[in-house]
């Protein structure tokens, strides 16, 4: 669609149903423009501290920290394509032959609360089918506030899958990568459900963790 007349059908539409840009609360638009442009991705391969490699589109702060904040805590589904835009590159880098896309699983108390599983949602936008093999096994507490030891130690064996899973591979899934901690619980219960994991991506990655850090092969490829 022109980009004129993509500008017109979102103004008719923000006439309908007023709303601010979830990115930058400039009024009437779900997604300014501008902010529709610093949701594209970069994408990047990076290594965890057990050697796994995942690939992040986004850096989490920001337009896209703002963004994806108010997809999952404002209820702001209407942002989920454009998310689930940003994320289908690094996804598709990911992708190995042969391996099943498997998402770390919400929590019951975030799906009662929220009413949809933020990661599985974006997939949806971005044409991905999950293996819906995970779930989580025991309750634990807010990630927001815990050092990198008290997040591995508040998810340690909280997650299991449903069924054994020998033979089969795993790319793994999440919306942000801070200290790894959410990746290596699911790549915990995958394997020792008898899986293997190849990789895995993220939609963001928090600079405060991997901003010191150099990404693997030393550059990014930039998706339009």
């Amino acid at each position: 669609m022109p980009l004129k007349l993509a500008s017109a059908v979102l103004d008719a539409l923000a006439a309908l149903s007023p709303v601010d840009c979830a990115g930058c609360g400039s009024a009437d638009r779900g997604l300014c423009t501008d902010c529709r442009q610093a949701l594209t991705p970069a994408v990047t391969p990076r290594q965890l501290s057990d050697g796994t490699t995942i690939f992040t589109a986004l850096r989490y702060e920001g337009v896209a920290r703002q963004t994806l904040i108010a997809l999952k805590e404002s209820g702001r589904t209407d942002v989920a394509k454009a998310l689930g835009l940003s994320f289908a590159p690094a996804l598709a880098r990911a992708a190995t032959p042969g391996a099943e896309i498997v998402a770390v699983p919400t929590s019951k108390a975030a799906w009662r609360r929220r009413g949809y599983d933020p990661v599985s949602l974006l997939c949806r936008k971005a044409g991905i089918e999950l293996a819906r093999v995970l779930v989580h096994d025991r309750a634990t507490v807010s990630q927001k506030t815990l050092g990198a030891d008290d997040r591995a130690s508040n998810l340690f064996e909280s997650m299991r899958a449903r069924r054994p899973l020998h033979g089969r591979k795993f790319v793994l899934i999440d919306d942000v990568v801070t200290t790894g901690a959410t990746f290596f619980e699911a790549a915990r219960a995958l394997r020792e459900a008898g899986g293997e994991v190849v990789g895995g991506a993220a939609l963001a990655f928090t600079p405060r963790i991997f901003g010191a850090q150099r990404a693997l092969y030393g550059h990014s490829q930039n998706t339009p």
